[in-house]
């Protein structure tokens, strides 16, 4: 049975020794860095919004873009490869120790995208080089009047005459377009009407004609807006073209934006273990204020909705991993990362700040920095709404047309991800197919809390059945988002169970944790009913499947002790 303490990352004993010697290597030097920057630099560099250079600096000399970023087609060492297990590790670092260096390295990663989908062998050759000298990169899609509707692009590609561009526009909200080496920018022709004019090109930050106007949120993170001024695009420049820019765009979303979910982690840990300490020897009234029930409560619900958050991301890795043509769930799963992992995030941090309290608003803590960052991830990719919109798509196969899929492993593995790179056609997302998702559940069927969710999960397939929305309430986004709630439920508990089983996750965590699920259902179920557009029978089905998780105060005890043992486990030296 693992301790509470091994199942979060832990700076003082972290050694990921199932990754191979230059992934462990890089990783443990990532931590030493920041730990030998201490507490206070790292506050303090947030607070006075300071640039990254010595990070960036720090991350050059050790190669260490280069060697998660660079996949193995365009690589020059061995140990270059893109590994979404090891990227994931790393996204969890960055996390824990402030978003801000988790965005630079996020949006190179965006950046990058659009070039590794590429048939461009100059441009691919050139971002490796870039690489190798410790650059970074910026992704140039979104617009300050249309956010990133990519159908609606007002950055102009006029043609030149000598089979290039020249290209007058500007972009909005781009992180690193102060510095970035090169820059994936997405416009349209001007001689070309609809989706054959897209095209993604790369620029430099560094050209006359690129004109960088400010950053537009008051952070370490440069979050540009940069304007071109008849930039010239050779054909040198060009990676992608009519449709194929268009996927681009959307298929480096699917595989750069994963990256929220591990970074929503790392902060959560960070947050637990100064809460957590603080509470253990906060007195108040003659007692521990972890002596209060409410207080027992919510310091554990946030527990288990984090090794929750762990376990469905790192299960979700194994299917990135493992996609290809035939096998695309990872695009169900890769919104559900995007949207359920960081919104329990907020979650867990909510729960910690209403035991701390003002703690968590003090300027020598870490807390304070994390309740403002856990507010970002979600809000990063589209809104909360964006995705679960996207997870709709997939409900309906998912729960009630399974189909043989072989199992899928753990997969930490030093292979090379090229599949993210040759994805495909960005669409077909009903087509989809899954594994039966009760299998997961079959094999707790013990577990008396993971069994009342599984009566939660059935009734939501009889819901799909026979009251789900009808073509007008199709168009209720506000009801279809409560839809999608529940679903994202059942998702998250199915991946969740599929990880416990192939770590031995003890029943009794699993047991706090699904009784937590649980109340979620409920409280989604709830909220149904009160939409103003519910049917009758959506509002009896809503109320039937409303259930009180079973309550064992014992067990929960016994989890709580696994919360109290974090008190001291870890704090950041001076």
């Amino acid at each position: 049975m693992a301790d509470s303490a091994s199942l979060l990352f832990n700076p003082h004993t972290y050694d990921p020794e199932h990754f191979d010697p230059e992934t462990r290597r890089l990783l443990r030097a990532t931590v030493d860095w920041f730990e030998a920057r201490g507490k206070r630099r790292l506050i303090e560099d947030y607070r006075s919004r300071a640039w990254l250079g010595d990070f960036l600096d720090f991350a050059a000399r050790e190669g260490l873009f280069a060697t998660f970023l660079t996949p193995a087609s365009a690589a020059g060492k061995d140990d270059q490869r893109w590994d979404t297990a090891r990227i994931a590790a790393l996204n969890e670092i960055f996390g824990f120790y402030g978003l801000d260096y988790w965005y630079a390295w996020q949006v190179t990663i965006l950046g990058l995208g659009p070039v590794w989908q590429s048939d461009n062998a100059e441009a691919r050759a050139r971002a490796a080089e870039l690489l190798a000298q410790g650059e970074v990169f910026a992704f140039g899609l979104s617009e300050k009047t249309h956010g990133a509707d990519i159908y609606s692009t007002d950055m102009l590609l006029t043609p030149d005459g000598e089979g290039g561009f020249r290209a007058s526009g500007s972009k909005y909200y781009i992180g690193n377009g102060n510095a970035a080496g090169l820059v994936s920018v997405f416009g349209r022709r001007t001689d070309v009407e609809g989706p054959d004019g897209y095209v993604f090109f790369a620029a430099d930050s560094r050209h006359e004609a690129y004109q960088l106007v400010k950053n537009v949120v008051d952070s370490s993170k440069y979050v540009s807006e940069f304007r071109l001024a008849d930039y010239p695009v050779a054909p040198a420049d060009i990676l992608h073209t009519g449709r194929a820019a268009f996927d681009a765009a959307l298929n480096t979303v699917n595989v750069g934006k994963f990256n929220l979910c591990t970074a929503s982690i790392g902060i959560c840990e960070h947050a637990m273990y100064e809460a957590v300490t603080h509470a253990s020897n906060r007195i108040l009234y003659g007692r521990p204020v972890t002596a209060f029930p409410h207080v027992r409560r919510e310091l554990t619900d946030a527990y288990v909705r984090l090794v929750g958050m762990k376990l469905f991301s790192d299960r979700a890795v194994d299917y990135f991993r493992s996609a290809g043509p035939d096998d695309r769930r990872y695009l169900l799963f890769n919104p559900m990362t995007k949207m359920k992992v960081t919104t329990e995030g907020e979650k867990v941090i909510d729960l910690m700040w209403d035991v701390i309290a003002a703690k968590g608003f003090e300027k020598d803590n870490y807390f304070a920095q994390a309740a403002v960052e856990i507010r970002g991830l979600p809000k990063l990719e589209g809104t909360v709404h964006v995705n679960l919109a996207l997870i709709l798509k997939f409900m309906h196969n998912h729960l009630l047309n399974p189909v043989d899929h072989p199992a899928v492993p753990t997969r930490l593995d030093a292979a090379d991800d090229a599949f993210l790179f040759q994805q495909g056609p960005a669409r077909g997302l009903g087509s989809v197919r899954f594994h039966d998702w009760r299998t997961a559940f079959d094999a707790y069927t013990e577990v008396p809390n993971v069994a009342r969710f599984r009566e939660q999960a059935d009734a939501l397939c009889t819901f799909v059945e026979t009251a789900a929305p009808g073509e007008e309430q199709s168009r209720d986004l506000d009801l279809l988002l409560a839809v999608g709630q529940l679903f994202a439920l059942v998702v998250h508990g199915q991946l969740i169970l599929e990880q416990a089983r192939l770590t031995g996750l003890d029943e009794e965590l699993l047991d706090e944790l699904f009784a937590v699920l649980v109340r979620d259902f409920s409280a989604h179920a709830v909220e149904l009913h009160g939409k103003d557009s519910a049917t009758e029978d959506q509002q009896n089905w809503a109320l039937g499947a409303v259930r009180r998780p079973v309550v064992d105060a014992a067990r929960s005890t016994r989890i709580w002790e696994r919360v109290e043992a974090l008190s001291g486990a870890y704090e950041m030296g001076q």
